[in-house]
């Protein structure tokens, strides 16, 4: 590991102040640090922000704001949570294993970086380590990676659980920093690769995430549904986080859909919603809508898989979300 100098902020102000050059700030640093352990990233400078005052989780009016460093497992076990999103919940439960989530953090969960073998490879190329080097992916070992949104600079996904609950549920990230405070929607934190995937958000240098606001609970049922290569401990092949309310009259109200493992980003699946919204809540109707999405899959030879995958799974879960 490269050395580097450690310094902890005592306010955001002052770490904001002390952003500069090679600069990265820490949180829980269960993703950081194993890419400095990689070689993957060599900060000259760590500010660690762990210990400021944004671990709490507290109502505002009809909204519930999620402080930074909230603590993963505290998320997913506290009561308001629970009760009123349990999607999100169900979300966290599902990432990492419990020791990891006693000590990662809301905002770091939020920021951690894709888990191709390429980009934590240094021997390899990469366009998201060294942009312009290349993307061996497209013609290699692509069989987790994206379908939708790709570009040929590349095909990574994003790993976390909890950005796709999140996406589902419209949440806004509180983010302070040089140029001011301002508020980013989910989605729209995340960017898609474009030809510039060395850039997984929309932050720029320096800015520091100071908690998460979730606005009222949407109407109806929901849940949160993770496929995976094994029962633990492992990241989306495809996940769906899904909200669905169906009038009286059987048509749908309100849909939300967000998938994960199939993007660069949480990708909200606003074609499917569109299609949904109005029309009667059957299976014929998810399946159509489910499928008016994945028009814009582009997959590689060895992740082609995922297209019926993520097609079965809105379906299954938008059935059993149907009254």
């Amino acid at each position: 590991m490269k050395p580097f100098e450690y310094a902890r902020a005592g306010s955001t102000a002052e770490a904001v102040r002390d952003f500069g050059p090679g600069t990265m700030y820490l949180g829980g640093g269960t993703n950081l640090v194993d890419l400095m352990r990689l070689g993957v990233a060599e900060p000259e400078r760590l500010v660690d922000v762990s210990r400021l005052p944004l671990d709490g989780i507290e109502p505002v009016g009809d909204r519930v704001r999620v402080g930074a460093t909230v603590r993963n497992t505290d998320l997913a076990a506290d009561p308001l949570i629970r009760t009123r999103y349990p999607m999100l919940a169900r979300a966290v439960l599902a990432g990492a294993s419990g020791q990891v989530r006693n000590v990662a953090t809301v905002a770091g969960n939020l920021l951690q970086r894709t888990r191709c073998a390429y980009f934590q490879d240094v021997t390899r190329p990469c366009n998201k380590r060294r942009p312009g080097s290349g993307c061996p992916a497209v013609a290699g070992d692509h069989a987790n990676l994206a379908v939708l949104g790709t570009s040929g600079a590349c095909v990574a996904t994003h790993p976390s659980d909890m950005a796709v609950a999140l996406a589902a549920l419209d949440a806004q990230v509180h983010v302070t920093g040089p140029g001011g405070d301002r508020i980013i929607p989910m989605p729209g934190l995340h960017r898609l690769p474009g030809e510039e995937p060395e850039r997984d958000t929309v932050l720029s240098p320096g800015d520091l995430i100071t908690s998460v606001e979730l606005p009222p609970p949407p109407p109806g049922a929901s849940l949160y549904r993770k496929v995976r290569e094994r029962a633990s401990f492992a990241f989306a092949l495809v996940s769906i986080a899904a909200v669905l309310d169906v009038g009286a009259d059987g048509d749908v109200a309100d849909c939300r859909i967000a998938l994960g493992g199939v993007a660069h980003v949480p990708w909200r699946a606003e074609r499917a919603e569109r299609a949904l919204i109005g029309g009667p809540a059957t299976g014929e109707a998810f399946l159509q809508a489910a499928e008016a999405e994945l028009e814009q899959a582009r997959p590689l030879p060895r992740n082609a898989f995922k297209v019926p995958l993520a097609r079965n799974l809105i379906v299954a879960a938008l059935e059993e979300l149907a009254p």
